[in-house]
């Protein structure tokens, strides 16, 4: 039986690219157009896996997604880092000369914004989604209207390829992270980790957290502060290390545990930057 995949975007997007690096073609996707809704086909049981995007190197981390792993008890047992690439497609025998509008995702529409001004006649058109867009295209047959899309929407709706690499940064590249509900059994051969933890407010408590983690050969890679809502002026902090042995991560964790106020594994996987 095929694993069902929750993703947020429509069949074509970057998120249904990562579920396919990661687990092929041969998977039943659920296709969920709010992140909320990702995460409640996973909690209701009518998805398996979810995919989410959880940082960005032009926009930064999306906030929300920590919240939502966090207050919901999503597991991250894998992790993608994607180069994201914008190509402006449409149905086949049209030129960019042929377009008149141009249709996607606000952010996508944004990051594109310098190729179009050579393009005057072109109107840019907000929209929810950006491989949804390619599929309208192709399904209502829409001349004279093009999509800012991932390469894989053009190969599954057959559309064509007008311009490639329409983004003005060129090394842009967002992390996806793989979540299900229940806790995976420990591979050894992982080396990564995401811990949450909150801390008193004495002089130095942060330091004395980093200085384990350095001790412990844990090299921190993330660090995010999250208002605790219950509480004002009080933070939990969201961090990323990796490390060489797992021995050196159990005793990190095991310091943390009695250091922190509040101390949960988010997820123990392996790094998808290697």
């Amino acid at each position: 039986m095929n694993k069902i995949i929750a993703i947020q975007g429509a069949e074509g997007s970057n998120h249904h690219k990562v579920a396919r690096d990661f687990y092929g073609t041969s998977i039943d996707l659920k296709e969920c157009m709010s992140f909320d809704v990702l995460v409640d086909s996973l909690l209701d049981n009518t998805a398996d896996l979810g995919i989410m995007a959880l940082e960005n190197t032009i926009a930064g981390s999306i906030i929300p997604n920590y919240a939502l792993i966090d207050q919901n008890n999503l597991h991250i047992i894998g992790e993608e880092y994607l180069n994201i690439h914008h190509h402006l497609m449409a149905l086949k025998g049209q030129g960019i000369e042929d377009i008149k509008e141009v249709w996607s995702h606000p952010m996508a529409l944004l990051q594109c914004k310098e190729f179009f001004k050579k393009y005057p006649h072109i109107k840019l058109v907000e929209d929810v989604d950006t491989a949804e867009v390619a599929k309208r295209i192709s399904k209502e047959n829409l001349v004279g209207i093009a999509a800012i899309a991932p390469r894989i929407a053009a190969e599954i709706f057959d559309l064509e390829v007008i311009e490639d690499e329409l983004q003005t940064i060129k090394d842009n590249s967002t992390r996806f992270v793989i979540v299900q509900t229940e806790k995976p059994a420990i591979d050894e051969e992982v080396n990564k980790a995401s811990l949450k933890f909150q801390l008193s407010h004495k002089r130095g408590s942060l330091a004395a957290i980093l200085n384990v983690m350095s001790d412990c050969k844990m090299n921190l890679t993330k660090i995010q502060s999250l208002p605790v809502i219950e509480t004002p002026w009080k933070y939990s902090f969201f961090v990323d290390v990796t490390f060489e042995a797992y021995k050196d991560y159990e005793k990190a964790q095991a310091i943390i545990e009695i250091m922190a106020e509040e101390f949960k594994i988010l997820g123990v996987y392996k790094n998808g930057r290697l």
